[in-house]
């Protein structure tokens, strides 16, 4: 038997650096994850709405003097605007300016993303493309085709300020004993009362002639457009297929798998990958 060629997710990211010695603990109190007491080298969290909406998907790296955020998706200046407009004057807390970085994962079809961790270049650093032309990268195209199966959100697609990360697939990002932090309250409630009104799901077509004029994203029961049960939130066409992210009213989850599309014609619904905890 022969080994099969491990396969690799490459991408650039908006980063920025935090220093100073409060900087944890600043962290701690504005994402879901439990930046203090991390023993990991690398943390995925969320930085969310008061509200409790997904406003971005971030990873955290411990370095020895300074911590990095790594925007996986969201508005990195509006993250930083944020960020410096809540430093105290007391804190003692300091934000560089974004910079791009090479991040570099191992993935496979049947584990979610969050198994591997992260490995990280910079730009300027003349080690990562010897290490580049060692690995098995995908390619754009599989690459978003590997994105959508894992069901991992995208700014303005997935993050639109109304989904929220437990909808999204991503309850391993909330640490939901550690303290207060931005959207605490709503995330217990949620938690509390299992109060979860809709869930993301991927689908597929069976279309191969689409009608992408139409503006109508709703998802229905059947082609009689009776009943909307949720909404398509974002598509890729390859030359194969035509898949994509939906947000499903959670009462319509049990009722089959098959719903229509104006656009997209008859579809089958099913789980991610990597949202494990739906």
């Amino acid at each position: 038997m022969h080994d099969i060629k491990k396969k690799f997710w490459l991408e650039k990211f908006d980063c920025f650096s935090i220093t100073g010695k409060d900087a944890r603990k600043f962290l701690n109190g504005i994402t879901t994850g439990n930046i203090l007491n991390s023993e990991n080298k690398v943390i995925k969290t969320c930085w969310l709405t008061p509200n409790g909406a997904l406003r971005s998907l971030i990873e955290i790296t411990f370095l020895e003097k300074n911590l990095e955020v790594i925007i996986l998706a969201g508005n990195t200046n509006e993250i930083i605007d944020y960020f410096n407009q809540i430093i105290f004057p007391a804190d003692d807390v300091l934000l560089s300016e974004p910079f791009l970085i090479n991040r570099i994962q191992e993935i496979d079809e049947s584990n979610s993303w969050r198994t591997y961790q992260p490995i990280f270049f910079k730009i300027e650093d003349k080690e990562f493309e010897i290490y580049k032309n060692k690995l098995n990268l995908l390619n754009p195209n599989d690459l978003k085709l590997w994105k959508i199966n894992q069901a991992i959100p995208s700014l303005e697609m997935e993050i639109n300020g109304k989904n929220n990360p437990l909808e999204l697939g991503l309850q391993d990002l909330i640490d939901f004993n550690k303290g207060c932090y931005l959207g605490q309250e709503t995330m217990s409630k949620i938690k509390n009362v299992s109060s979860l009104k809709q869930e993301i799901r991927i689908w597929k077509s069976f279309e191969s002639d689409l009608n992408l004029d139409v503006e109508d994203k709703n998802l229905y029961i059947n082609s009689a457009k009776d009943i909307s049960v949720g909404r398509i939130t974002s598509f890729f066409k390859s030359d194969s297929q035509i898949k994509g992210l939906a947000m499903i009213k959670r009462k319509y989850l049990e009722d089959g798998n098959y719903f229509f599309s104006e656009i997209f014609g008859k579809i089958i619904i099913y789980k991610s990958v990597g949202s494990i905890f739906l």
